[in-house]
């Protein structure tokens, strides 16, 4: 059994979200995607998808994007991001996939999966700096860095409880939807907590169309791994 990553799906089952101003590698995308991961994945393998699932705003109006999910191999850790609007509670969002039979889907966030390699974990994280925010209204950008610190704290947290558990001294990699350091930004606080928990690797998703990056950029003894669709060919990647 294998586990992949890939972010940014941006789903939109009934076409009225177009990722094709982001370029023409979005061109057919979903078509793209499901060859790209069937293609590579088996059903007995696992899929971590840290964020922007799909573009439905509300839960009950993205049954047809979890639906084409679902079909596709593999079971699927899903990863919020800053356009996942249907997202509400674990417990609603998983009781919503449970009515509808997706049995293969699976919310990780303030939580973590123990598999054969290693220990999944992850939150949104926080990217932008206040000075390239544009919001209506007055924002606190510190009160968002500091609840998704400790949301990672806890998901971390739990990846140590079931490595320990385990016995087997497993890595533990977070998968974030926002990259802790991206060119000259770095979530200090963020990055902070991956060196409290001995992160080596963390992948990140959220970025497009910077097909010039890198795919592993190295900052202070932590691997930062890009994810997102576009620059994987929609096609994901393999981590173990």
């Amino acid at each position: 059994m294998s586990l992949y990553v890939i972010a940014d799906l941006h789903l939109s089952s009934d076409r009225s979200k177009s990722m094709e101003v982001f370029g023409a590698r979005w061109k057919d995308h979903m078509e793209k995607l499901r060859n790209g991961w069937n293609s590579v994945v088996t059903p007995e393998d696992t899929v971590v998808l840290p964020g922007d699932i799909s573009w439905s705003l509300r839960l009950e109006d993205s049954v047809d994007d979890f639906r084409y999910l679902h079909e596709l191999n593999g079971i699927k850790l899903i990863g919020k991001g800053n356009h996942d609007f249907w997202f509400s509670t674990n417990s609603k969002v998983t009781s919503f996939w449970n009515a509808h039979g997706f049995d293969s889907l699976h919310i990780l966030y303030n939580n973590a999966y123990l598999t054969d390699r290693c220990v999944v974990c992850g939150t949104r994280g926080w990217f932008t700096e206040e000075s390239q925010q544009n919001t209506k209204d007055e924002v606190d950008y510190a009160k968002i860095v500091n609840r998704e610190v400790i949301r990672l704290r806890m998901s971390l947290g739990e990846a140590v409880r079931l490595r320990d558990a385990d016995g087997r001294g497993l890595q533990i990699i977070p998968f974030l939807h926002f990259p802790p350091v991206w060119g000259n930004f770095i979530c200090r606080e963020i990055v902070d907590v991956l060196h409290e928990f001995e992160v080596s690797t963390c992948y990140f998703g959220h970025i497009h169309g910077a097909y010039y990056a890198p795919p592993k950029t190295r900052f202070e003894e932590i691997d930062f791994v890009i994810c997102a669709a576009d620059y994987l060919h929609f096609t994901p990647l393999r981590v173990f």
